[in-house]
């Protein structure tokens, strides 16, 4: 089952705060600048951004874009706060579709601004929230022109129906998204072109509703990934304790996009319990193997994953 985010075709968007209300977005006449104004630990307060657009294509030699953020409201910059005069020169929204849309507008120079959150510190595996800052909602801003990343889902099985499984590709502009170096012991991004997906997955075995189940990345150098459910003695949660494979009804995954363009969900239909009596089953699994194969070609991991 195929799924493609709603797009047409940081860190990703940068992170602005954490737990903002009454977000509110201002441009520049440029469209160069903006300014956010939200409510945060019962506090107004006011960010200028500017300085990044879009995204680069992976290099190890060039910086990923990003962008310059004064959480003062402009007085760190010049001196003086610039929020009480600084206009608003936004047009009504006309971009793509954006997933947990907080504000966004078109510029004057046609170029696109947009606020975000989602929560990506949910424990994994479906694990109750058991410290501080687990729930934390974050709020990302984002400058683009022209067409999203492209964030590319199926679902199916893996290891002769053994596992349900996940798998698809992350690009922009036509070129993989990945990174170089990821964190030892968490397989986090270690730079700003790598880029985590975070898997959510609806009426598992770890109760109704949407769980997280874990995070991984995008893979270097094919922008692929794959991912298969088992049970788990997952280190990340206190006692390592045994959790059920989790696999569900459906999966929603996230990901912050490359450079400073907007984040990204998709979801995707589970294919259901695997059958290896059933022709449509077998022919629906020859059909993922041989894309999962496609994507993965140049990728020493996932083609072993089918």
């Amino acid at each position: 089952m195929l799924c493609l985010a709603a797009a047409s075709a940081a860190t990703a968007s940068d992170r602005v705060a954490l737990n903002a209300t009454h977000v509110r977005l201002a441009v520049s006449k440029d469209g160069s600048r903006a300014m956010l104004s939200y409510l945060q630990g019962g506090k107004t307060r006011h960010a200028l951004v500017w300085g990044a657009e879009n995204a680069l294509p992976p290099s190890t030699t060039v910086p990923q874009v990003r962008f310059t953020i004064d959480w003062t409201g402009g007085w760190q910059t010049y001196g003086h706060t610039i929020w009480q005069h600084f206009g608003n020169a936004c047009r009504p929204y006309t971009g793509p579709k954006l997933a947990n849309m907080l504000a966004a507008c078109t510029a004057p120079d046609g170029s696109y601004w947009a606020v975000q959150r989602w929560q990506p510190n949910l424990p994994h595996r479906g694990f109750p929230v058991y410290k501080a800052g687990q729930t934390d909602w974050e709020v990302d801003v984002s400058h683009w022109t022209g067409p999203l990343a492209e964030l590319e889902v199926h679902a199916d099985w893996a290891f002769g129906g053994q596992a349900h499984n996940l798998f698809g590709r992350l690009s922009y502009e036509g070129t993989p998204v990945h990174g170089f170096h990821t964190v030892k012991g968490t397989g986090a991004p270690q730079d700003r072109y790598g880029r985590s997906l975070y898997i959510d997955t609806l009426d598992s075995a770890y109760g109704p509703g949407w769980k997280r189940e874990t995070s991984i990345v995008f893979r270097n150098p094919t922008g692929v990934f794959c991912y298969s459910f088992w049970p788990t003695n997952d280190v990340s949660l206190p006692g390592h304790p045994s959790r059920p494979a989790g696999n569900g009804n459906a999966y929603m995954i996230e990901v912050l996009g490359p450079g400073v363009t907007p984040n990204l969900v998709a979801t995707v239909a589970d294919p259901g319990a695997w059958n290896a009596n059933d022709p449509a089953k077998v022919a629906y699994e020859n059909q993922m193997k041989a894309l999962q194969l496609e994507l993965s070609q140049g990728d020493k991991f996932c083609p072993s994953q089918t």
